[in-house]
C-alpha cells in the first residue's frame, strides 16, 4: 500500500518499527511475513538494511502497510492518537534508537512512534541489539562477535524502565511476546 494512503484499518492493528541493525533482521523479516496485517515503520536506515541482508526487492507481504521514513514531522504518528494501534514492536533496534529512546529524544520516525505510543498508552515490545556484554550477530556477509559499550548497555537497561515496555533479548523471546500479545489481543 502508498505510504500516503489514510485508510483507516477495520480494527486495531499491529504497529512494527524496523530500524537499521541487522541484528536477526532477516529473522524480523520473516515473522512480519507470517503475522501479516499490520503497520510497518521503516526508517531511513531499515530502507537501506534491507537490501544488504536480502534481495528482495518486495519483502513485505500484501496486508502490510509501509510508512517510510519521508516527513520531518512524522506526520504518520498521529494514528497512535486515533487509536490504530494496540501493540508496537521494535525490532530490531539498534543501539542509536534505544539511547534515544531513553533520553527522549523523537527526531526519527522510530523514535517519534516510540514516544507516541507512550504517550497513547500503547504497549511497547522492544528486542535491542545490545543486552550482553558478548554476543554474535549476522553482518551482511558473515557472523560477526561484538562488545556493546556499557552506554549500551546502560540505555538497554534503562529502556526496560518505561512504562508499558518489555524488552526482549533473544528473537525467540521477541516471537513468543509478539505471539503472546496477539493472542492476548484476540481473547
Amino acid at each position: 500500500m502508498a505510504e500516503d494512503e489514510e485508510t483507516r484499518p477495520s480494527g486495531r492493528r499491529l504497529a512494527w518499527a524496523l530500524t537499521g541493525s541487522g541484528h536477526d533482521f532477516v529473522e524480523c523479516l520473516a515473522l512480519i511475513a507470517a503475522i501479516g496485517e499490520m503497520d510497518v515503520f521503516l526508517s531511513k536506515a531499515a530502507a537501506e538494511v534491507i537490501f544488504m541482508y536480502t534481495k528482495d526487492r518486495a519483502p513485505f507481504p500484501p496486508g502490510v502497510r509501509l510508512i517510510k521514513d519521508s516527513s520531518a514531522s512524522a506526520a504518520p504518528v498521529g494514528r497512535f492518537y486515533h487509536g490504530w494501534y494496540h501493540t508496537l514492536v521494535m525490532a530490531p533496534t539498534t543501539s542509536n534508537t534505544v539511547a534515544k529512546c531513553v533520553a527522549g529524544i523523537s527526531d526519527t520516525l522510530v523514535t517519534n512512534v516510540f514516544a507516541q505510543a507512550g504517550k497513547c498508552r500503547v504497549p511497547v515490545i522492544a528486542y535491542a541489539c545490545d543486552t550482553q556484554p558478548v554476543h554474535d550477530t549476522m553482518a551482511p556477509d558473515r557472523m560477526v562477535r561484538l562488545w556493546p559499550r556499557r552506554i549500551d548497555l546502560d540505555n538497554t537497561e534503562r529502556l526496560r524502565g518505561f512504562e508499558q515496555t518489555t524488552v526482549v533479548e533473544t528473537f525467540a523471546s521477541l516471537e513468543a511476546a509478539v505471539r503472546g500479545r496477539l493472542a492476548e489481543i484476540d481473547a
